[in-house]
């Protein structure tokens, strides 16, 4: 409920009078020294501020691609190894208005390296395999995404 300025200095003046009027009144009136104090009253959950976008799944499979591409660039000492890791950021920033898209954004790039980074310490033709299906995953995102919702 949304209160006009002039209702809610009304009701902070009452609460203050009220108050006052407690600590005014004499010891023996005001009941005893430890009472309860009454719940606090519940205030309702904050409202969802917006919704996901409708393409948010293909998002965070491309943050979880970004994130292995950067692992196994790095790995396979390539000279973009990083590269992936600005474009996830360069997204985050694009794309992210609220903290917990930033958030989950971030995570499926993390936990997607942490993943890659257990099972390849070395570059190995299978990690070079895995690159070039990245690769070809991300511009096949990308590219959906941009033809589906993009200007």
């Amino acid at each position: 409920m949304i209160l006009s300025p002039a209702l809610r200095a009304a009701l902070a003046a009452s609460l203050c009078l009220a108050s006052l009027a407690a600590v005014a009144q004499p010891a023996e009136r005001r009941g005893p020294k430890h009472a309860p104090a009454p719940p606090p009253a519940e205030a309702p959950p904050p409202p969802e501020l917006s919704a996901p976008p409708p393409y948010e799944p293909q998002l965070l499979r491309l943050a979880e691609v970004l994130g292995a591409l950067h692992h196994l660039r790095t790995v396979c000492a390539a000279g973009d190894a990083d590269v992936w890791r600005d474009r996830m950021a360069a997204l985050i920033e694009a794309d992210a208005p609220t903290p917990e898209r930033r958030d989950r954004l971030a995570g499926a790039f993390n936990a997607s390296f942490r993943t890659w980074a257990r099972s390849y310490r070395s570059c190995t033709p299978a990690a070079e395999v895995a690159v070039k299906r990245f690769l070809q995953e991300a511009g096949k995102l990308a590219s959906e995404v941009r033809q589906r919702y993009g200007p």
